[in-house]
C-alpha cells in the first residue's frame, strides 16, 4: 500500500482538501521586501506551497516517486495542515483514501464518458462536467 499512498499524497499535493486558512502574524517581518507588522492577517496557500518549484521539480507533472524514501522536506507538503494545528483526523483520512482506492481499484473497471473534458478554475481545478465515469464490475 505504500505506492497507493503516494498516489493518493500527490493527488493531495495537486489538488489539495485545504485551500488555505488566516493566521496571524505573532511579530513584524519582512517577506520578499514586504513589511508585515505583528497583528496583520495573513492568507497561507496551501496549493502555492504545494507548488513551489524550489521543492517540487515540475510541480504541475503527476509523479508519485516524490513521496518515496523521506519524501518531501517538512512543511512543504500539508494537506492536513502542520504543527500543532494539524487535521487530528489525519491518519483517519489516510485509512479512508487507502481503502476506497483499494476497492475502487480492486472491484471496477472505470472509463471517462467525456474524453477530452475541460478543466475549469473556479476557484480551485475541477472538470468542467464533473467527470462523469461510467463503472464495470471487474467480473464484466
Amino acid at each position: 500500500m505504500k505506492y497507493s499512498w503516494n498516489v493518493a499524497c500527490e493527488v493531495l499535493r495537486l489538488v489539495p482538501p485545504l485551500q488555505g486558512t488566516f493566521r496571524e502574524a505573532t511579530t513584524d517581518f519582512v517577506f520578499n521586501g514586504f513589511s508585515i507588522p505583528k497583528g496583520w492577517k495573513l492568507y497561507w496557500s496551501v496549493p502555492s506551497t504545494h507548488k513551489t518549484e524550489k521543492y517540487f521539480p515540475e510541480p504541475e507533472k503527476f509523479d508519485p516517486s516524490r513521496f518515496e524514501g523521506r519524501g518531501p522536506a517538512p512543511y512543504t507538503f500539508v494537506p492536513f495542515g502542520g504543527g500543532p494545528r494539524m487535521c487530528p483526523g489525519k491518519e483517519y483520512a489516510r485509512l479512508e483514501i487507502l481503502v476506497f482506492m483499494h476497492n475502487l481499484v480492486k472491484r471496477f473497471k472505470f472509463d471517462k464518458l467525456i474524453h477530452d473534458e475541460k478543466i475549469v478554475v473556479n476557484p480551485i481545478a475541477v472538470p468542467a462536467n464533473g467527470l462523469p465515469v461510467r463503472l464495470f464490475p471487474h467480473n464484466a
